[in-house]
Formats: C-alpha cells, structure tokens, sequence
C-alpha cells in the first residue's frame, strides 16, 4: 500500500482510499482529498512536516501523520 507519505516533491498521485475514523477521516474529506482526486506534491518543510499539497486548484498543508491516512496510486 503506497501512501501518500511516500510521495516525492513534484510526484503527482491518485488518491485512492482514505483509512481512519471519525473527525479524522471527516477533517481530510473537508479539505478536498476524496477518492479520485489528483494532486501535485509541491513542498515538503525542513524538517519534513507538513507537506504542501496543489489540490482541486488550491494550496493544501497535510501532516504527514495525516498523510499516512491517506492512500494513493
């Protein structure tokens, strides 16, 4: 299972399903990172949390605790 941890700065990805429950999972809908939607990985900080995401035409910061949660292809 790829996540998106694991995706590099300027690797573009599917997302494919979302694991976790309740206001987690609820919070990561909200903000746009459903089951089909493509995103662009555009930044990653120095110490390598957050992550800056480009999804759905808007700039999107995801902890990589968050970003666990998530599975793309």
């Amino acid at each position: 299972m790829k996540t998106l941890k694991n995706v590099k700065v300027g690797e573009r990805a599917t997302v494919v399903r979302l694991h976790g429950e309740g206001a987690t999972r609820r919070r990561i809908l909200d903000m746009g990172l459903t089951r089909g939607a493509e995103l662009l990985v555009r930044k990653v900080a120095p110490l390598g949390d957050p992550m800056e995401l480009s999804v759905r035409g808007y700039e999107l910061s995801v902890r990589k605790a968050d970003a666990e949660l998530i599975e793309i292809e």
